[in-house]
């Protein structure tokens, strides 16, 4: 009897990428009708722009599934040099784009990117070719600071916590030992609270967390509309299209928040299913990498991306459900936000690709 070959995880991978990015593209539509008729006249507008995110970034996971993951290791030092290169870029008048208090975009020719978003992929690129060479912490901790410290200066709390959780899990991966994971702990800690207490945003933002009764119709606005979004929800949810908590009552509702309005419309049940098929893809792409016939440069690189969507998920969640302060961090697959769209579906393409390489 001839033996059954098992179901490919790249293939899997793939289906659960096009299957996320497809409930993302329906959520989004739910979250941003009020918003986008209010603000342009037409309730399809955010989905117009989500389309054409989706569109580029098909090519971008395309793009990712073609090209040896050997290449973007061999030029990840200039990923890494082009990545700065764009943080710097919008400092800079004229180029930089200042949105809500905060110079993270960069605008050329009528076209915006968020530089952060093209700096995650360069820092792991270049670290899964440096790392396999190098443990030291002194240079770890140089070339961590750089884009740290411009990150700082947009300000952009949330992606300061995520570059750095990125950067220590692959040098703990890559063999550091635990004495450095205390030394860098102790550096951070205080640089972050530094941070926090020199910014009255950030500050707010924290007071808002441990105490949401302070400010009801002011700073604390937000989280109290998105606690009221998961309350109504309820086990089954108010129904597609239903929630009420879309028509202005939550800022952002199809980026940051998105998740809210989710939980509002399909409930706990519906929450849960879709954060599992998150955590889905997650353990697959970690299964298949380290299935793979792929070098060690290429499993730290593969082993990075899946840090970087899952840490990224991890902050967006726990904001959203009030177990840290808000930090604008968008929800993969599912926020509105065409930077981090083609981004995170150009390094999904590479780690179908790194799993389609099955050892024998």
């Amino acid at each position: 009897m001839k033996k059954r070959l098992p179901f490919p995880k790249w293939i899997l991978l793939l289906l659960i990428v096009l299957g996320l990015s497809f409930l993302g593209t329906l959520f989004v539509f739910e979250a941003s009708t009020a918003e986008s008729f209010s603000t342009f006249g037409s309730q399809y507008h955010f989905l117009h722009q989500h389309l054409i995110g989706l569109g580029l970034g098909t090519l971008a996971l395309i793009i990712g599934f073609c090209v040896p993951p050997k290449l973007w290791i061999t030029f990840g030092p200039l990923l890494y040099a082009g990545g700065i290169l764009l943080l710097l870029l919008t400092l800079l008048p004229g180029i930089g784009l200042d949105l809500n208090g905060a110079q993270r975009w960069i605008s050329l020719g009528g076209i915006r990117f968020q530089s952060v978003e093209f700096l995650k992929f360069g820092l792991i690129a270049y670290f899964a070719a440096w790392m396999q060479k190098h443990q030291k912490i002194g240079p770890f901790l140089f070339l961590t600071a750089i884009p740290a410290l411009l990150i700082i200066l947009q300000p952009d709390l949330g992606s300061l916590l995520l570059i750095g959780a990125i950067a220590i899990s692959m040098f703990f991966l890559a063999g550091g030992s635990i004495k450095h994971f205390l030394l860098l702990g102790a550096v951070a800690l205080p640089l972050v609270l530094v941070a926090i207490v020199t910014s009255p945003y950030r500050m707010e933002r924290l007071t808002t967390f441990l105490n949401p009764e302070s400010d009801p119709l002011g700073a604390s606005f937000h989280i109290r509309q998105i606690t009221l979004a998961l309350g109504r929800g309820g086990l089954w949810g108010q129904g597609i299209g239903n929630s009420h908590q879309k028509y202005s009552y939550i800022p952002e509702a199809s980026t940051d928040s998105i998740f809210a309005i989710i939980a509002e419309e399909v409930g706990f049940v519906g929450a849960v299913a879709i954060i599992t098929s998150l955590l889905f893809f997650l353990y697959t792409g970690y299964r298949s990498i380290q299935q793979a016939d792929i070098s060690d440069s290429e499993r730290l690189l593969g082993m990075g991306i899946l840090f970087w969507i899952g840490l990224q998920i991890l902050l967006n969640l726990s904001a959203v459900v009030a177990l840290i302060p808000l930090t604008g961090m968008p929800l993969p697959f599912f926020s509105y936000g065409r930077s981090a769209q083609v981004m995170i579906l150009f390094a999904s393409g590479i780690v179908i690709r790194l799993g389609r390489k099955v050892a024998a």
